[in-house]
Parts: structure tokens; sequence; C-alpha cells
């Protein structure tokens, strides 16, 4: 059982990869708590029953512990999800992963640092407007501040300065702004290349996209000639983006990772909203 809830919390730490990290132990942490409080194998253990293996057979039983609300995600759309759910794994593996490591082996560690934070501070734009939506002043004038020191001090966001000043980064986004105001999550979703979701957030994904598309910082969407230059910065993100997450499919250790990855996500994103 123990294994199993260290499970769970590995992916709920690996899942938010761009909170910071005392926010991503405090997480873990109650979901840790939460999973030991919920644990049950009675449900998985009447599937398993099910299919025992008939006489004469090789007869080898797992009796795997796993938290029982895990088996409760609102999830209608299973069979679609778990297809999309291999889909990214053998994406990931075929092409996500070996260009990350290619690009790590061609990219010197300080420009790596330099890209992940003047993507972040580009992102500091749906930051503020998320907090602002949600009525957090305080984290809506840090915001503010992080993004004037980053993009002066720091260099076009090249360099971090803000946190060193005490000016950590307050991510939102707006599927936490539509929970924030009451909208249920929906039912779960994993999206392609993307991963795990939900109605809400994949509807909140689409709005944060819109915001960065029609706020055009670097002045490339109104000139055909840049296109070149707006789909290379596309693509070094999301290589980025992947260098910076430590998920990795089918090495949970668990016979049951797609229902953990499930509950991990949910429970991160309720904590996201109701921090």
């Amino acid at each position: 059982m123990k294994a199993n809830l260290k499970c769970c919390a590995a992916l709920v730490l690996s899942l938010a990869f761009s909170t910071g990290n005392v926010f991503a132990e405090e997480v873990a942490e109650n979901v840790i708590e939460k999973a030991a409080d919920q644990a049950s194998a009675e449900k998985v253990e009447a599937q398993m029953e099910e299919q025992m293996p008939a006489s004469g057979e090789v007869q080898r039983r797992v009796r795997p512990e796993i938290p029982e609300k895990a088996l409760l995600i609102y999830d209608p759309w299973e069979p679609m999800n778990r297809g999309i759910y291999n889909f990214n794994a053998r994406f990931d593996r075929a092409i996500f992963l070996p260009t990350v490591k290619a690009y790590r082996a061609v990219t010197p560690d300080i420009v790596e640092s330099g890209v992940t934070n003047f993507f972040s501070n580009l992102g500091e734009v749906n930051n503020f407007i998320n907090n602002v939506f949600q009525l957090q002043l305080k984290s809506s004038g840090i915001t503010l501040w992080r993004f004037v020191v980053n993009s002066t001090v720091g260099v076009a966001g090249l360099w971090d300065p803000a946190s060193k000043f005490g000016l950590y980064e307050q991510q939102e986004d707006f599927g936490q702004t539509l929970g924030y105001w009451g909208v249920g999550s929906g039912p779960y979703l994993v999206l392609p290349f993307l991963g795990p979701s939900s109605l809400r957030d994949a509807a909140g994904l689409g709005v944060d996209y819109a915001v960065n598309t029609e706020v055009d910082l670097l002045n490339l969407n109104d000139d055909a000639n840049k296109d070149d230059i707006r789909l290379g910065l596309g693509l070094l993100n999301v290589v980025d983006t992947r260098k910076n997450t430590a998920f990795r499919y089918y090495e949970t250790g668990s016979p049951f990772e797609y229902e953990l990855v499930r509950y991990a996500h949910g429970q991160l994103r309720d904590i996201q909203v109701e921090k």
C-alpha cells in the first residue's frame, strides 16, 4: 500500500512540473494523506476474482492496492481516453523523448535555463489575467512585478532575477479560474500529445491559447514573413516543456498506471483550484 501511495505522490509531482517545488511537495503530501484515508482494494479484488485463470493453467494472481477513489473518477469516455493514452505513450517514446535527449545533448545548460525562463516569462501574461479573474490581488501584483523585473533586468526573460527578490511565479490558468467560480471539472479527458485533462480544463486551455495569440508580445502574428520564427519558437516551447516534465509512461511500477495517473491528476487540479 505504501509503495502505491508513494507512486501516486510521485505522479503528482511529475504532473506539477510547472509549479514551485514547495507547492509540489505540499501537493504530494496532501495526496498521500487523502489516498491513505480512502485506500481500498475490494473493487480491484472483485475484478481479479472474475478473471481467475481456469483450472490447470498457471495461476498467478496480482493483488494491487490502489486508492478506491481512483476507480470512481468520472470517465465516460474511458475507451477513447485509454486509446489516446497509449498513443501518447508510443509517441513519447518514439519521438518526444529522443528529441528531448538530442536537444539536451547539443544545448549548454545555461542556454536551456534561458529558454525555460524566456517561455516562463511569456506565460506571465496568462498568469496575471487569471489571477485578476480570481480576485487574487496580491498574486496579481507579484506576477506583474515579476514580468517587469524579468523583462528588463532579466533581459527579455532569459534570466529570473525576480525569484531572487522573493517574487515567485503565481501560476494560474483559465481552467483554474473556471473552477474558482464553481465550474466542475466535468468528465476526465486525455488529450492527444498533451495528456491528462478534463472537459473544463480543455476548454480553459483553448481560452489560454487564444489569449496568448491575441496578446502578441513578440509581434509575430501579423507578419507572414515571421511564420518560420513563430513555428520554430512553438516547437522549442514544446520540447522545453517536455524536458521539464519528469513523468515517463509505463514507469510507475503499477499495472494500473492509467487509473493512478487519472486519480493523481484529478487530485492535483482540485488542490490547485482550492489553494
